[in-house]
């Protein structure tokens, strides 16, 4: 009887350490994820109300109040130039003259950003892409000066002019290609100035940001010569350097030395008297005496 009583008093001092080791693993477990819970929720993202679009917007669209809606942005990757109010985005949304026109594609959840839209009551025209003090000038261009139809408003030129310039020695005429204009920002390619095309077109015209000192270069190197166009890459920021190449610099050909006719043979001075013999007057050679 005793064998039994002490066999049970051992099973329940196991059972009982078994319970307790198990209630401690459970306490340490909940403490362990409320500590990662009070962390976590010291570290919760501040977030503020942005304005994005509810549907995909093309260029030239005006922008509607029914367009766009509110989301949680975080506040550390605000995009510049945001609309956080309706107001900052819909001055007077009952004006039609005060209307916002899209000036670049967006997705929907995009950001609406003012570098996108219009200020209120401007058109999608070229005046609301130049910046003070920039004019908007047209070159002439064809399917070989304008890089076969691959030009989009927002590229980036660089502008080189080829021509003839009258030469300095015996009247030769030197024909050579020089860069007039590196990094010239196109705003229109033809008539349009949606940058969201993505076939190729064969444009005539391209109309360039500038100011009126390249205005003045370009309408000179224009009216002189050839413009053609070479795209610059879309992360490329390094400016081309002068560049002027003719034809003897193309081949390697040095330039030779001015041959003046008179230096080439210099004829001797030869001096004469005029006599009379009969009716015939004729010159006899004499030494010249100065």
């Amino acid at each position: 009887m005793r064998a039994v009583f002490g066999l049970v008093l051992i099973a329940g001092l196991a059972l009982a350490g078994f319970a307790v080791y198990m209630a401690k693993n459970y306490i340490s477990d909940f403490q362990t994820q409320l500590a990662h819970a009070n962390a976590a929720q010291a570290e919760v993202i501040k977030t503020v109300d942005v304005i994005v679009a509810k549907r995909a917007l093309r260029y030239g669209e005006s922008l509607k109040t029914e367009d766009v809606r509110f989301v949680k942005w975080p506040e550390q990757a605000m995009p510049e130039g945001a609309f956080l109010t309706a107001d900052s985005l819909f001055p007077d949304p009952k004006n039609p003259d005060m209307r916002r026109v899209v000036l670049r594609a967006m997705e929907p959840n995009e950001p609406i950003l003012a570098i996108k839209v219009t200020e209120p009551g401007e058109d999608a025209g070229l005046t609301s892409r130049l910046k003070p003090g920039m004019r908007a000038f047209t070159i002439k261009v064809d399917v070989a000066t304008g890089v076969s139809g691959f030009l989009r408003p927002g590229d980036v030129v660089d502008v080189y002019w080829t021509g003839e310039v009258p030469g300095v020695v015996m009247n030769d005429r030197r024909e050579f290609t020089k860069l007039i204009q590196p990094n010239i920002k196109l705003i229109a390619v033809d008539q349009t100035a949606n940058g969201d095309k993505t076939e190729a077109e064969i444009a005539r015209t391209v109309t360039v940001s500038a100011n009126s000192q390249q205005v003045a270069a370009l309408a000179q190197a224009q009216s002189t010569g050839r413009l053609s166009l070479a795209l610059v890459g879309a992360e490329d920021d390094s400016i081309a350097q002068s560049v002027e190449v003719d034809m003897r610099s193309l081949l390697g050909l040095k330039d030779e030395a001015p041959v003046i006719e008179q230096q080439i043979a210099k004829k001797e001075e030869v001096c004469t008297i005029k006599t009379r013999r009969g009716s015939n007057v004729v010159e006899i050679p004499i030494p010249c005496t100065n």
